[in-house]
């Protein structure tokens, strides 16, 4: 993905949550082509986070990755050290940390539904407040849910629940920020293809892209294009709203 040259991007201290796989991944790589110095956080150690600190090195020295859990206080304050230290501040936060579920409602327990909620809304909350101090004015905020918060999903009452919430957080937040003209928004993806070749059985990936005005998935790298929308100049007057990328479903 090549971003546009006229963004207003570049520059800017930014913050990726969950950034080394699909969605994040795109949008991290995104930023960093506009001339954005990224910082990205990620849980696991491994080879897609050595495989982005490589693609990431491509496009320039000022980004970094750091392993943190960030569902705990003390991993989102770690986060929060490496920024300071790294970027001096922030000019955008993009929580994309997130996890599906699918189950029943009957068999919904509590750990299964504390684990997702934890991922998808308290990440989310523990970030921001964490990074809060370092947000300078005018910055943006932009929460990567779900286009199921506005619709709901059969056997993910859960998962629709935590990405309806990161709707209210986002539209209520930017009204205790907007004196600071800092704005939080979130982008509401449809079914991704976060990773081709992965997930959804082929027959069931054509029926949802039929679904779609388009006639496809969506990839990463259109929900990218839609955060450094949020983020970038073109979007200076916009907060508190949600944009649903899913093609038209």
């Amino acid at each position: 993905m090549t971003a546009p040259s006229d963004t207003g991007l570049t520059g800017k201290r930014v913050l990726v949550t969950g950034g080394t796989r699909g969605i994040g991944r795109a949008t991290a790589l995104a930023f960093a082509r506009a001339g954005a110095r990224v910082v990205v956080g990620h849980r696991t150690a491994g080879e897609p986070a050595q495989e982005l600190a490589r693609d990431l090195a491509g496009t320039g020295p000022d980004h970094v990755l750091v392993q943190a859990d960030v569902t705990s206080a003390e991993g989102t304050a770690a986060l929060a050290d490496a920024v300071r230290e790294h970027l001096g501040g922030l000019d955008v936060l993009v929580n994309n940390v997130g996890v599906d579920g699918h189950v029943k409602f009957d068999d919904l327990d509590a750990e299964e539904w504390h684990r997702v909620i934890d991922h998808n809304v308290t990440s989310a909350y523990l970030v921001t407040r964490a990074l809060l101090g370092l947000l300078a004015d005018g910055a943006s905020v932009v929460n990567v849910g779900a286009s199921v918060a506005l619709r709901g999903r059969a056997f993910g009452v859960h998962y629709s629940a935590s990405k309806a919430a990161l709707v209210g957080f986002g539209r209520a937040l930017g009204k205790e920020l907007g004196g600071r003209g800092i704005r939080v928004n979130t982008v509401a993806p449809g079914v991704t293809e976060t990773e081709p070749g992965a997930g959804l059985p082929p027959q069931i990936a054509q029926r949802l892209a039929g679904m779609t005005a388009l006639g496809r998935l969506g990839t990463p790298d259109d929900v990218a294009g839609a955060v450094l929308y949020l983020a970038g100049d073109t979007a200076t007057y916009v907060t508190g709203t949600t944009i649903e990328v899913d093609g038209g479903i």
